[in-house]
């Protein structure tokens, strides 16, 4: 049985790719943009410079959904926009959590065009999780 499962397991690594083993899927999650949101998305960018194949997925919910807003601006008087575009550009995912539009009386169309919208922000972060999603909180 071991000889049949090691013969199985060295069939497969040659068949699939090296990357295909070694994927990262990572959530990072953004709950506060004033303590979190600069640093989250230069730890994204951090993370794709060194592992240009990471999945990576920002999920954002509460005071986190205010840097995806049209015309935010981090301390300096950067558009968060600018960061954020590059970063979809690499293949990340931004996600709004829709509770919090309704809890706010915010509207889709008030955020930035590269952001997605999920129903529940802790509920996909679960969800992620359970994918196999490493989780982290800048």
């Amino acid at each position: 049985m071991k000889r049949l499962f090691a013969a199985i397991t060295l069939v497969l690594m040659t068949l699939l790719p090296a990357h295909a083993w070694a994927q990262d899927k990572v959530v990072y999650h953004i709950s506060d943009t004033a303590a979190q949101a600069l640093g989250g998305l230069r730890n994204v960018k951090n993370h794709l410079d060194t592992d240009p194949t990471a999945q990576i997925t920002v999920v954002t919910h509460a005071q986190g959904i205010d840097f995806l807003m049209q015309d935010a601006k981090d301390r300096n008087g950067n558009p968060y926009e600018i960061a954020v575009q590059e970063l979809v550009g690499r293949g990340v995912k931004f996600e709004i959590c829709e509770i919090t539009l309704k809890n706010r009386s915010l509207k889709k169309d008030q955020f930035i065009a590269e952001a997605g919208f999920t129903p529940s922000g802790v509920v996909r972060l679960a969800k992620l999780q359970k994918q196999g999603y490493a989780y982290i909180r800048p």
